[in-house]
């Protein structure tokens, strides 16, 4: 028996032009039209619906349109692809997870709270802390990748008033240090930027461990949602793949 838009919309908890929407944009096959030109759905449409709403938790709404997309333009191949690249993200966020857990057991004690720096001074005496030089020989550095993350926003120190040297406070130091380990694993600034907030945000590493928690559930929670989503489409490929709009 054909369905209406409004049939097929209440059994998601959608509005009918929601769905009307999603055939234009082609996640779903395209609808058969009645003799007065009204919309029919079939169990075609329902389980296409199915398998979008089932791939949004884990690929997000762009990604699981461009899936869909290509599965009604007869491009498994490219559907496929985009699958391989939620897995591919979930599993970089993982090593991003797993390299902060290292570094943060390889981080030296603890200094002044990150994020305050310095004073820097109005006498002669020189400013506390460790100027560029020996920092970037201590990390294996050049002076210019400092340079070059300070302008990315990854720490900013402050200025020896004296010499207009750069100075960076323990606690940057230490964030510089977690930062070099990160990026010896890979991962690029904006990621470390990323990281280096959520340290400065809870106040301490140990402080940091409950949210690594956090972002382990969340990893958990979305590569299951993957497997879900893969799962529903699954089914529609095998069920429809060769059916007639």
């Amino acid at each position: 028996m054909p369905l209406r838009p409004i049939d097929l919309a209440r059994r998601h908890g959608l509005s009918a032009q929601a769905v009307r929407n999603y055939e234009e944009a082609g996640i779903l096959p395209p609808a058969a039209r009645s003799a007065h030109g009204y919309r029919q759905y079939g169990e075609r449409h329902a389980s296409a619906l199915r398998a979008f709403l089932a791939l949004l938790p884990g690929h997000g709404h762009p990604a699981a349109t461009a899936i869909m997309c290509a599965v009604h333009a007869d491009d498994l191949p490219e559907a496929l692809r985009l699958i391989d690249e939620g897995h591919a993200l979930l599993a970089e966020d993982r090593r991003t997870l797993e390299a902060v857990r290292t570094a943060l057991d390889h981080l030296p004690p603890a200094g002044p709270p990150a994020g305050e720096p310095p004073a820097a001074r109005t006498d002669d005496r020189p400013a506390a802390g460790t100027h560029i030089g020996p920092l970037a020989h201590r990390l294996g550095l050049r002076p210019a990748t400092l340079r070059t993350w300070e302008r990315a926003g990854l720490v900013t120190p402050s200025r020896d008033a004296r010499t207009g040297y750069r100075v960076y406070a323990p606690a940057q130091v230490r964030e510089l240090l977690l930062a070099e380990q990160l990026r010896r694993g890979g991962h690029g600034l904006a990621r470390t930027a990323e990281v280096l907030d959520r340290l400065r945000t809870a106040g301490s590493p140990e402080a940091l461990r409950p949210t690594l928690t956090a972002w382990q559930n969340r990893l958990t929670a979305r590569g299951r949602a993957l497997l879900a989503g893969s799962a529903a489409l699954h089914a529609y490929l095998d069920a429809h793949l060769d059916d007639p709009a």
